[in-house]
This record gives structure tokens, sequence and C-alpha cells, in this order.
């Protein structure tokens, strides 16, 4: 997984962004490259930050510009997504994709024109408005995309758990526009214990930050509650930024742990601006592929490997 991030990238810089330099960024953005470094190292799939809290987005959505008003738009106007899902599918690697569940935070136009109310709300007006937007790049996307990674589902039993949409059945439904057998996660935060929060998801979000900590109890084949076990965590100093934190023997050592409990484990690494990754955290993840598969050319695991999702 890397985070692409206007704000990030602005702060690592020490400048402002603005809608010239992010678009400029993405149309540099060398997918071929970061292809062919997730083919050396044997991913199966790649994650990637549609956007988060800036209010910028890797690609266009008219739907998210009707409903904002900001002019000129703060989503790229290259389809980063679609390009990455071009690049990636010519070597056989899986593109998933990683989106709030809220409005972006920093952007406060967005945010009141969307109708978002930070906290345990309902959020009806704005839900049907996001699962809106989220329809538009899903039914774009089709098969180009395997799969959705939410973040930010932390009151599900206030804005998700309800007989009537929006909630999470609506919310999955326009996660697999286009693609009915897209994998979907909803993140409720850092748990270290492996939770399913939802029978509309297909493996857990698994938000880590002390790969320690990792609970997995009554797993069954890999599944608890008949979701995959999927754990996320970050290999800098911190989510996408910094040097490597841990030595290739301790990721290895905990790769290794979760897949012999049938788990997928997914490791987010620094991205630079060019879009690819530093040789010392491919050197990471060249290690943890040969050592989870070593007979095979491709070693990490693929996209969520007991979903038959996965494979259609």
């Amino acid at each position: 997984m890397t985070h692409y991030l206007a704000d990030w990238k602005a702060r690592e810089a020490k400048e402002q962004m603005t809608v010239e330099k992010w678009n400029s960024m993405v149309d540099h953005f060398d997918v071929e490259g970061l292809a062919e470094q997730m083919k050396s190292v044997g991913a199966g799939y790649y994650l990637v930050t549609i956007g988060q809290n800036s209010g910028y987005y890797l690609s266009p959505n008219a739907t998210y510009d009707r409903f904002v008003g900001i002019r000129p738009s703060k989503c790229s106007r290259r389809d980063l997504v679609a390009d990455l899902a071009t690049a990636m599918h010519k070597r056989g690697i899986k593109l998933m994709v990683y989106l709030p569940a809220g409005a972006p935070g920093g952007d406060a136009i967005a945010r009141q024109a969307l109708e978002w109310q930070n906290g345990p709300h309902r959020n009806r007006e704005f839900q049907v408005k996001w699962e809106q937007v989220i329809r538009e790049w899903s039914t774009r996307w089709g098969q180009g995309v395997a799969g959705w990674w939410f973040d930010g589902c932390y009151w599900p039993n206030t804005m998700y758990r309800t007989d009537e949409a929006p909630n999470f059945a609506s919310l999955a439904a326009a996660a697999r526009a286009g693609h009915p057998d897209r994998v979907v996660a909803f993140n409720p935060g850092v748990v270290p214990r492996i939770l399913s929060v939802t029978p509309h998801e297909d493996y857990t979000a698994g938000e880590i930050n002390d790969p320690n900590r990792v609970e997995i109890r009554r797993a069954v084949d890999g599944k608890i509650d008949g979701t995959q076990v999927h754990i996320l965590s970050y290999l800098g100093s911190t989510w996408g930024m910094g040097a490597p934190r841990f030595s290739t023997e301790q990721v290895v050592k905990w790769s290794q742990g979760i897949r012999k409990q049938g788990g997928v484990v997914t490791w987010d690494v620094p991205i630079q601006p060019n879009g690819l990754i530093s040789q010392p955290f491919l050197d990471q993840l060249t290690a943890v592929g040969e050592a989870i598969h070593p007979s095979r050319p491709q070693g990490l695991a693929t996209v969520l490997p007991h979903s038959p999702k996965a494979y259609r």
C-alpha cells in the first residue's frame, strides 16, 4: 500500500498544494515503473489512496465536483486509478483502492456541501451523496479495481447498522457497482483484535500500528465470522513516511505469522512524488514475498486468497 496524498506531499516539499501542482504530480506519476516494482517484489495486489483529508483526489469525479462546487476541480484531470489498473493488470497484479467513509476533513467547503457532521451522527444526507460519488468511480473502473478499503467507519451503530439505506449494505453496493465481485472492508479504527464489523464486508480492515499487538481469535480457515482475516500496518516510521522502523527479519516473521493463521497482510510503504518506492522498502517487501512463497516467482499473497471473489 502507498499513501499518495496531496497534503502529505506538500508537507514533505514544504510548500502549498495547488490544483496546478497536483495535476502536474499526477500527470508525472510513473505507473509503469511502479507496476514493475510491484512485480519485482512478487506482489499479488497493490492498494492506493484515492484521497483522504485534503479534498484532492487522484481521479476525476463529476459527481463530486457537482456536489462541492469547487472550481477549478481538486480532482485530478488524469484518472490515475484507471492507468494504475491497466499497468498492474498487464503484470497479473490486482488493484485495490482506499477512501475515507467520511468527507475530507481538511476541506471546509467540501464538508459543508456534502453535509458531513463529524461524530456519532446518522449523516443520512451525506451518505446518500457519498455513495453517488463512490458509484461513479466504481462504475467507471469496472473490473480494473478488485476491491475497496474504507477508512473512518468509527460510528457504525449510528451511521451504518440500520435496516433502511443508507447503511452498510448500500455502501457496499455502491462500491461493487460495475463489478459485483469486488471485495470490500470497513475500518472501525486501530483495534489490536481483528474484527469483522458487518456481514457486508469480505475481509477485515485490520488497521494496526504495532504488529506485536495483533490478536486473531477464533479464526476458522483464515476467517472470522465468515470474513477473511486481513492485517494492515506500515513499514516506515509512520504511515507513508520515514525510514524502515523494523528489521527485515521482524517484518518477515510477522508476515509469516499472519499467513500461518490463514490471514493476509498488507504493508504500507512511503512513495516518492514520481510514484516509485525506494530500495530499502523494496528489499523488505521482496524478503516477505520470498519467505511466504519461496517456490513462486511472485511471492506476496494475492488479493484475499481465501475469497473466491478475488479470482473472478
